[in-house]
Parts: C-alpha cells; structure tokens; sequence
C-alpha cells in the first residue's frame, strides 16, 4: 500500500557533516526507500540510515554515505523526540491507523489536567508490550512477519525509557502529544498505554520524529 514511484520523489534533506544528511522523510515510503533514492543521486550503493521510521510516519532520519556509515550505530542509540496524534477510543492490530480496527470504545469525559497527571505517570523506565507489527524479533523472525501470517504471540515486552510526555494541542478524540524518549522506544506502545489510562483504548494515528540526539530539523 505504500509503493510509489520513487523516480517522483523529492526529497527534503541537507548535509549535517560531511557524508551525513538529515532527512525528512514524507510519509508513504519505507526509510529503505530513502537509502535506494540516495543511491540512485549519488551513485553508490555504501549509504545507510539510523533509527527506521514506519512507512506511515514522517519526519528526521539521518542517512550516512561511505565511511560515515561506521557512525550509524551510534546515531541509533540516541535519545529521541517524536510529535504524535493519537486517536483515542480506537484500538488496532498494528496499534496505528494503517491496521484494522479491533475495539471501539467510548472516550470518556478528559480535562488537560488529567491527560496531562497521567502523561506525568508514563515517564522513566516502564515495561511495555512490543507492538506485533514490528521488526523485534521471535526465534530469529520478526514478530510482524508472524502477525502477517496470522500467528499470535505471547506478547513480547520491553523497557522503554520516556523522558517525559507533553499535551500540545487536542480534541475530544485527538491528543497531540511532543514525546522525549530514549532508544528503542515504540510510540505506538506509548499511545495505547496513555488509553488505557485514560479509561479507554488508543491507537496512533500520525508520527513525526523531530530530533534524534543533537539532529535536529529545521
């Protein structure tokens, strides 16, 4: 569903350092479909990224050439911040909007000062289930290469570090939420913990990632 014709493409991006770009990645193409738009315009294959971004989300991906790609390893650890809308009363298989809904649930009544007493609650070290749909692998798979085929799974879980949650903007059903977090942490698991603390279920429905350590977009 995300295939484009990548010839059509025009990517926003700009040299950090010399063989590091930071890119913004517009939603519908795979952050591999990066790396293949950036050797076909530099003609070579030695380019790769830090930190993937789904399909569906947009925003800072930074894509090293040559010898910067020994730096690559480093990048992807760092810590991270992501704007996110999220959708409650929904909740999906993938735990975004691209999934099929699985429950509907009536939002209760929200003030900010709620949303923003159980955004407080979701900070530090917190043990969350790994999304299905994810590259997070089961005996050598990837747990969505499982999902796919229709197999479930005890759900996986990790700990995921969260700097802190901030309410930016929000409806009755949307909340836009700036995230701060470390490594390794799914935004999508964040959503649908923020539900359920809310009283009902959430699931993602648009992601941007903002910085990455001292990248920054601009």
């Amino acid at each position: 569903m995300y295939r484009k014709n990548l010839n059509e493409i025009d990517l926003v991006f700009r040299e950090h350092t010399p063989n590091i770009f930071i890119v913004d990645k517009p939603k519908g193409i795979s952050s591999f479909d990066v790396i293949r738009i950036f050797q076909r315009k530099l003609g070579t294959r030695k380019i790769g990224h830090a930190g993937t971004l789904d399909p569906n989300a947009t925003g800072l991906l930074i894509v090293a050439v040559g010898p910067a790609t020994k730096q690559l390893t480093a990048f992807s650890k760092l810590p991270k911040t992501y704007v996110a809308e999220i959708l409650l009363g929904a909740k999906t298989d993938t735990g975004d909007t691209t999934g099929t809904f699985t429950v509907l649930q009536t939002v209760p009544p929200l003030s900010d000062t709620t949303i923003k007493q159980h955004l407080n609650k979701l900070a530090g070290d917190l043990l969350l289930p790994v999304p299905q749909y994810s590259a997070v692998k089961h005996a050598g798979i990837s747990l969505y290469k499982y999902a796919r085929q229709g197999k479930e799974l005890a759900p996986k879980e990790r700990l995921m570090h969260v700097v802190r949650g901030r309410l930016c903007d929000r409806t009755d059903t949307i909340l836009t939420i700036e995230w701060s977090v470390g490594s390794g942490t799914y935004i999508r698991s964040l959503a649908e913990a923020l539900g359920e603390k809310l009283g009902t279920v959430a699931t993602l429905q648009n992601l941007r990632r903002m910085s990455v350590g001292e990248f920054i977009l601009q």
